[in-house]
């Protein structure tokens, strides 16, 4: 079983490079149509090389047309496609100041409870993607400018929340059976241990 979570979320984790890498290269090729709209319209191009300033504009060199709607939409799949890699490996960002000062079943007391309230969470989040869904669905709600369905965005997010969420829970039944039997099934936070 932990080989298959731990093959999931690091699929999750793979998928979700491959469309931040799509999201980046978008940013990238409308950043640089802006950039390249504003040389080509400026008055040290029209007076230097005015035919060719123009036969760029009228190609249409400028920003994407809806780029910030794709990456708006692109980051929350995104988002939820690490959380399962994240949560499993002990990964996330901590502050253990006080923590670390304190013993070693103290703090096998407070990762069981942080990763079942993390557990809880992620729960909430797929529950409440799965009603925004409903609703976008119901009132078939568009983006303003690409005229997509939002309910497109909220289902990508639903399935990688849905599968965070199993992870998560996964990791909090495997912090328990560590805390009580005393076995290490999983990676801990860096410091608790020692």
């Amino acid at each position: 079983m932990p080989r298959l979570v731990l093959t999931l979320a690091r699929g999750m984790a793979v998928l979700g490079g491959l469309v931040l890498t799509g999201l980046i290269l978008i940013t990238c090729v409308s950043v640089l149509g802006g950039i390249g709209n504003s040389f080509f319209h400026s008055a040290f191009a029209e007076g230097v090389f005015p035919g060719f300033a123009q036969s760029m504009l009228d190609l249409g060199i400028g920003p994407l047309f809806g780029d910030t709607e794709m990456v708006e939409v692109g980051m929350a799949f995104v988002i939820f496609c690490f959380l399962p890699l994240c949560q499993i490996s002990g990964s996330h960002a901590s502050v253990d100041i006080f923590s670390s000062r304190l013993p070693l079943r103290f703090n096998r007391a407070l990762q069981v409870l942080i990763d079942m309230i993390f557990a809880a969470v992620l729960i909430l989040v797929a529950l409440r993607l799965f009603a925004g869904l409903q609703e976008k669905m119901q009132y078939n709600e568009t983006t303003y400018d690409l005229q997509f369905p939002i309910w497109w965005s909220y289902g990508a997010s639903l399935a990688a929340s849905g599968i965070a969420a199993l992870v998560g829970v996964y990791v909090a039944g495997a912090r328990i059976f560590e805390a009580t039997s005393g076995r290490v099934i999983l990676p801990s936070r860096q410091g608790m241990d020692g």
